[in-house]
């Protein structure tokens, strides 16, 4: 008996010690992609010195935020906004260059006489959204082994991994169709603080009932499913859920979680679905604001708190995604649905002040 307590107790031990391994190993991942982008790029701050000084402090809070908020679902703009409130870069005034000249963002033209002066709330929220590429970077090092099944289905060899690409690119095509009608219209009507707490309010309602739904069915054996074997049908509903994230403040990991959990996945499995389906979101995201604005958010901020912000979010992402996926399948939703709605009150108190 007692030798197999010590049988145990080692095995037990070898497992932490794995654990703690793999952990390490996903830092020194994301530190080695953070480190190529800085090898890439260190050499372009000196040719062209930062309009505005964002100090390490600024760019090291903006990258947790953005690293902890993007994949918790607590929605990573309603504290973007308390933020940037806090750091002060909510200014709309037209900054200048150092001789005292207005910077444009797009400068006036026969089709927009006004043109776009280049502000410091546009560089901060460019910034925000460029940094996600930290974020994502972080998934890719702890999921790299889906990815690798991905990779092999795409080639024809392996049936799980084309199933779950599949059920990726399904879940995405929504949101990035319905996402690109309408994203003018979203930015110009929808992003608000009162429209970011009532989503964060709507939020909180949905994640209580949809827990207490999970909770009431988890006898019935739904959730014991993979989700490269969610049919097509409901990997779509997956991508239609997330297109409610396109409103500020509801969060595209929780409104994915939710619908996850509708489409049979238990919580650890809903969490990894979102993770996945996230990226080319994010990506995307990312990629499309580096093209309109990024050059113009490098002018203010400079390259150096880039990559100081990308790197920080890269390693509190990391963080977040394995304190989510080990915390929503012991605990479920209910937990971050409150804090949703002390998160709105503090921003309805922000507002009114």
């Amino acid at each position: 008996m007692q030798a197999q307590s010590i049988k145990l107790d080692s095995r037990q031990l070898l497992l932490k010690t794995y654990r703690v391994y793999r952990l390490s190993h996903s830092f020194r991942s994301c530190l080695l992609i953070c480190a190529v982008f800085t090898l890439s790029a260190g050499a372009a701050e000196k040719s062209a010195p930062p309009v505005h000084e964002l100090s390490p402090t600024d760019a090291i809070v903006l990258g947790l935020v953005e690293g902890v908020t993007e994949f918790l679902p607590i929605s990573s703009t309603g504290h973007l906004i308390i933020a940037n409130q806090f750091l002060g870069l909510e200014s709309e005034r037209q900054l200048t260059d150092r001789a005292g000249k207005p910077l444009w963002h797009e400068p006036p033209s026969k089709d927009q006489p006004n043109g776009v002066p280049l502000t410091l709330k546009l560089a901060a929220d460019t910034y925000t959204v460029v940094i996600q590429l930290g974020a994502i970077a972080a998934v890719i090092t702890l999921y790299w082994r889906q990815f690798l099944s991905m990779l092999l289905g795409l080639l024809g060899r392996s049936s799980s991994g084309f199933r779950l690409l599949r059920n990726v690119l399904l879940a995405f095509f929504p949101v990035a169709i319905i996402g690109l009608l309408l994203h003018d219209l979203v930015a110009k009507y929808l992003f608000s603080p009162i429209t970011v707490i009532g989503a964060l309010i709507g939020g909180a309602w949905l994640m209580l009932w949809a827990e207490k739904w999970r909770r009431a069915n988890s006898g019935t054996g739904f959730s014991k499913g993979e989700a490269a074997d969610l049919t097509t049908r409901k990997s779509l509903g997956i991508g239609f859920a997330q297109c409610l994230a396109l409103c500020p403040g509801m969060s595209r990991s929780m409104v994915t979680i939710v619908a996850g959990y509708l489409a049979g996945l238990n919580p650890a499995k809903s969490a990894e679905f979102s993770f996945l389906v996230g990226l080319p979101t994010l990506a995307g995201a990312a990629f499309l604001k580096s093209l309109k604005s990024g050059p113009a958010m490098i002018q203010v901020f400079g390259w150096s708190n880039l990559l100081l912000g990308a790197l920080v979010a890269a390693i509190s992402a990391l963080i977040a995604v394995k304190f989510l996926v080990h915390f929503i399948s012991r605990h479920g939703l209910a937990v971050f649905a409150y804090y949703r709605l002390a998160l709105a009150v503090a921003l309805l108190v922000l507002y009114l002040l």
